[in-house]
């Protein structure tokens, strides 16, 4: 089969492109595209060609093989300036997703169609880069550049509709696609043709607005530089001649696409590509999951409850008694309420989501659920309480699986019958909005039970990574290292607010103090003191003296940072300084780059210590947890990428 071939309806050339699965823009196919626009141009009996793509989508963007390539002739803008100069029209005939590439190609057509839950979109800022093939040229001369910006800097793609609304698309299309598509066509030869995209005015706004927009992006990115650069392409299109624009965008592009931060960006991609579907796993089919059943209507509970509901399982909530199940449904419906509030759902979308969840203190309501996610509270006699009904209240081959973020999943799971039905699904809070799961498997764990909490991961669009048992498994143990070397560097009289600030200047949305104070240093406070209550060797930190002065974050209006009343605003604390003076050795200032610098390995330092453990299988999967759980820069790759440890153990 050919990945492009050519047939007739009439004087109407459909050319249908088949490269699977997602018909990305390989070399192959930019050469059979270019030989496709000669051949139509040559011949007689065709006016004009609809562009067509087999299976599931559009042109859906680059070949990923060639990420990180020197690109091979023929280039994608000479194939797209090849078809915008065809004699006759061609129709861009859109499903799925026509994304960078893919929509740079629709948009070198004269014309766009497409079915109604199409997506169209400029995601390359994803992966460090901005267009390379007149994005950011045609777009806003199509859909004006207010459009054309919040395309381009913010990756995002748009359904068909609003595509239609802002120009991108001429009509969305009901039926069956080819059909339609050969039927605009032929009603567009009827009328005069516009001309193509690059001959197209462009309202030139006024420069109050790329001034908004830049303060807005670099704000929004945090250190970013490929949203800036797409600004700037944008601005150069509206303002200068389409061929100086395109030789703009070409030249930003090429640039960017050596840049460290595109390097970072492919390193996500790739390790996010191969993390729902582990190569350990390839063969083991997970097992069905139906109906759901969730322990504890708590924030983890009913935030948990919200994820599978989002992911279509009807969920059953079971609380201690009736009013803590009426609790926890309220808190279930306080964040569908949320969601209609913020524009993500429909008062009817929020309505079914809720229609969908029972709740009751009764646990012989499991009896046919096919997985139980348990979420109450972190202790160990607890925990052990709750499988201990759920063994009696479950079938034999349900899945059962603890949230716990901290205590070991084998004590937990001590006397249950069938153990390789047991496992640890780890959610991060809030859990609906959260990316990340930890899946963290007991030595019982069976094969099957393993693969249905990624397939779960998978329904829930979650990113998953494989954990072994230790204390805080991936990320807290990460986490408590991190927050252990900031104390360090308070102790030698760095600046806490300095700390914070150099870590917000690397990329984070706030530093480890200011987390804290928002999470509550009461938390690990009690982990801690749980610890030494078990007669384990555990230091005394900076934070356990803040938390017995009763200072445990923004709840109790100081933590590291005194709050003012109703205010979220940390201010340097006199109180804290004379706290821990004690504890403070001499007056260090540290540049903030190094400050990073210390952290970040620091960070790097314990996954390497947890990779030589086999606590996590690749160091791709660190850069996971961190970025997706503990808002690590997206854009810098994650510690171990930036320490150069990824690619050094498989």
């Amino acid at each position: 089969m050919p990945i492009v071939s050519i047939a007739r309806e009439g004087d109407i050339a459909v050319v249908t492109i088949d490269n699977p699965p997602v018909n990305a823009l390989s070399q192959a196919l930019r050469q059979a595209l270019l030989e496709a626009a000669e051949t139509l141009d040559a011949d007689p009996d065709v006016r004009a060609a609809v562009l067509l793509c087999a299976g599931r989508t559009f042109i859906a963007g680059a070949d990923v093989t060639e990420f990180g390539k020197p690109p091979q002739p023929p280039h994608l803008p000479d194939v797209i300036a090849r078809i915008e100069a065809a004699a006759k029209p061609w129709v861009a005939a859109i499903h799925g997703s026509a994304l960078g590439g893919g929509l740079e190609v629709a948009l070198g057509c004269r014309f766009r169609v497409a079915v109604a839950d199409a997506s169209v979109g400029l995601p390359e800022v994803t992966l460090g880069i901005v267009p390379g093939a007149g994005g950011t040229v045609r777009t806003p001369r199509l859909a004006g550049a207010v459009a054309a910006v919040e395309l381009a800097t913010t990756g995002k793609p748009v359904r068909a509709p609003k595509a239609r609304d802002i120009g991108l698309v001429d009509a969305v299309v009901g039926g069956d696609l080819r059909a339609a598509a050969i039927a605009f066509a032929r009603e567009a030869l009827g009328k005069p043709l516009p001309g193509p995209a690059s001959r197209r005015a462009v309202e030139v706004p006024d420069p109050a607005f790329w001034t908004g927009q830049e303060a807005a992006i670099a704000k929004r990115a945090r250190g970013e530089i490929a949203p800036l650069k797409a600004l700037a392409c944008v601005r150069h299109a509206v303002e200068a001649p389409f061929d100086d624009a395109m030789a703009f965008e070409r030249e930003t592009f090429l640039a960017l696409r050596g840049s460290a931060q595109a390097a970072a960006l492919r390193h996500v991609f790739f390790a996010e590509r191969a993390a729902p579907r582990p190569a350990h796993l390839a063969g083991v089919a997970p097992l069905p999951v139906r109906r759901a059943g969730v322990i504890g209507g708590g924030t983890m509970g009913a935030g948990i409850a919200a994820a599978l509901r989002d992911a279509g399982l009807p969920v059953t909530l079971i609380e201690r008694d009736e009013e803590a199940v009426a609790r926890g449904l309220a808190n279930v419906g306080a964040i569908f309420e949320g969601a209609v509030k913020r524009g993500r759902l429909t008062d009817a979308q929020a309505a079914d989501r809720m229609a969908g969840i029972s709740g009751t203190a009764d646990h012989a309501a499991l009896a046919d659920v096919d997985l139980v996610i348990e979420a109450v509270f972190e202790e160990i006699g607890v925990k052990r309480a709750v499988f201990a009904q759920l063994a009696t209240a479950c079938r034999p081959d349900a899945v059962l699986a603890t949230n716990t973020s901290y205590l070991d999943p084998r004590a937990i799971a001590v006397g249950l019958p069938n153990p390789g039905r047991f496992i640890g699904l780890h959610f991060f809070s809030p859990a609906n909005i959260m990316k990340l799961l930890e899946i963290v498997p007991v030595p019982e764990t069976a094969p099957e039970t393993l693969a249905t909490g990624f397939a779960l991961a998978r329904s829930l669009g979650k990113v998953p990574v494989q954990a072994g048992i230790c204390e805080g498994f991936i990320g807290n143990r990460i986490l408590k290292r991190y927050r252990a070397g900031a104390e360090a560097l308070v102790r030698r009289g760095v600046a806490i607010a300095a700390i914070d600030a150099a870590m917000r200047d690397f990329g984070f949305a706030m530093g480890p103090f200011e987390a804290q104070d928002l999470g509550g240093l009461d938390i690990a406070f009690l982990q801690r003191e749980g610890a030494r209550a078990a007669g384990r060797d555990t230091p005394e930190t900076l934070g356990d003296i803040l938390v017995r002065a009763g200072r445990k974050g923004q709840k109790t209006g100081g933590g590291w940072y005194d709050y003012a009343p109703g205010e979220r605003k940390p201010l340097p604390s006199v109180t804290v300084a004379e706290l821990i003076a004690p504890a403070v050795a001499g007056g260090e200032t540290l540049p903030r780059a190094a400050i990073a610098d210390y952290l970040v390995a620091e960070m790097a330092a314990e996954g390497a210590a947890i990779l030589a453990e086999g606590i996590a299988r690749r160091p791709e999967d660190i850069d996971l947890v961190e970025i997706h759980g503990y808002g690590f820069p997206r854009w810098r790759g994650g510690p171990m990428h930036l320490r150069g440890a990824v690619g050094t153990q498989r």
